[in-house]
This record gives structure tokens, C-alpha cells and sequence, in this order.
């Protein structure tokens, strides 16, 4: 009689924590979210309300609404918050977090992303994914990386699908949102698909890649399909 099937086995080492330290780029520097970033948030977030759609937050009525949120935020270990300063502003643009963190289990969410629309769809927004992304996966270990989004917010799914993360299905009334039921569509890529696609993001961020005017040569998905195994 053939014994059940089982998964592998893998390396039962809990993983660390992430720690509240800065972390620079080429475009961008992560910096722990603080409440001092709170009027660098609050002058990205205006005339942004559309962008909060899909949030659990905002937008906020006042300035000191967004610092009591901010305050609050960066007192947290999970979600752990990040403050995103592009170099070539300097100014705080938005925030990103790991989050639902599990160290025995080796998975890790990237999360709680809000980019003010001047940041959205740019080489710093891919940076700052990406170098948390690098964090958890190759400085931490992490063997699954999450991203979960609203299921009708379809510019997080491109954005999901773009750095390479794999579709897995849909919970189906997962979610109340600001007053609203929320269908939550879920994304992971694993350690074996890790190494494509950080080389991936690596070639599409390289300098070389972009035209004088900013444009990349080279799409992302285009980039990753030439690095698939034969």
C-alpha cells in the first residue's frame, strides 16, 4: 500500500523579523514611517481622494487627521510601515509595509501601498516594491511572498502581475471595507520564481534601460519572459 503523499520538506527555520531601518535605492530611500512624515504626506495626498478608493483609509479631512493615522501606523510592528521619499522630489510621496508576517512558515505580505498619483506607475514605485521585496526574500528568507488586493481595484492587479507575482484565486466575500463587502484576489510568488524575477527588476531598473526622457526601453514582462528556463 503507497503511503499518503506529503509535501516536502524544507528548512523549518523560523525567519527573523523585519527591523525599522532605513533602506536607500537608486530612486528611492524607505525610510521607517515616523510622524514626522506626516505634512510631506499630507501635501502629496491633496487633490488625490481617488486614490484612497480601494484602502482601508482615507482620504483624510485634515491635516491632523492624516498625522493622527500617521502616529498610529508607525507605532506597529505588523504591518511594518515604511515612509517613500523619492530622490528626485525628496519629498515623502506615500507609504509602504510587510505585513501579515509569519517567521515559522516562512511568508511574508507586501502591503498596505498608497503612492500619491505623482509617484504611481514610476521607476522609484517600482524600486520601493522591489526593495522589499529583496528584503524579505533574499536578506530574510522568506519562501512565500503575498499581495492581496481588492478585487475590483485592477490597476493593483496589474501592478501584482507585472512584478511577477502568480494569480491564486479569490476569496470570495472576504472582506468589509468602508461600509462595503470587498472580493479579495490573492498572489504569491515563491522561492523557486523568486530568483526571475528579482533579476527581472533588476534589468528593468538598471539605468541602461531608460531613454534620456525616463521611458523604459524594455518592458518588465518583456524582461522576464527572456529570462525563462528554456
Amino acid at each position: 500500500m503507497s503511503p499518503l503523499p506529503i509535501g516536502p520538506e524544507v528548512d523549518a527555520t523560523p525567519r527573523p523579523l523585519p527591523a525599522r531601518v532605513k533602506i536607500p535605492g537608486r530612486t528611492v530611500t524607505l525610510e521607517p514611517l515616523h510622524p514626522r512624515h506626516a505634512p510631506d504626506l499630507w501635501r502629496a495626498a491633496q487633490g488625490a481622494d481617488e486614490s484612497w478608493t480601494y484602502l482601508g483609509v482615507g482620504p483624510f479631512a485634515s491635516a491632523e487627521a492624516m498625522a493622527r493615522h500617521v502616529a498610529a501606523f508607525a507605532s506597529t510592528h505588523d504591518p511594518m510601515v515604511w515612509a517613500v521619499r523619492p530622490v528626485a522630489t525628496g519629498m515623502v510621496s506615500g507609504w509602504i509595509a510587510l505585513m501579515d508576517i509569519q517567521p515559522a512558515h516562512a511568508a511574508i505580505e507586501l502591503g498596505h501601498i498608497w503612492f500619491a498619483p505623482a509617484m504611481q506607475r514610476t521607476r522609484a514605485a517600482t524600486e520601493a516594491m522591489f526593495l522589499l521585496l529583496r528584503l524579505a526574500a533574499d536578506d530574510l528568507g522568506y519562501r512565500r511572498l503575498v499581495w492581496k488586493c481588492n478585487a475590483l481595484n485592477e490597476p493593483s492587479r496589474r501592478a501584482a502581475e507585472r512584478l511577477g507575482f502568480t494569480p491564486e484565486g479569490r476569496h470570495r466575500a472576504h472582506l468589509v471595507v468602508k461600509g462595503r463587502l470587498r472580493d479579495t484576489d490573492w498572489y504569491s510568488i515563491v522561492d523557486a520564481e523568486w530568483p526571475r524575477c528579482r533579476d527581472a527588476i533588476l534589468a528593468w531598473l538598471d539605468p541602461a534601460n531608460f531613454a534620456p526622457d525616463g521611458t523604459a526601453l524594455r518592458a518588465l514582462a518583456t524582461i522576464r519572459a527572456e529570462l525563462q528556463p528554456a
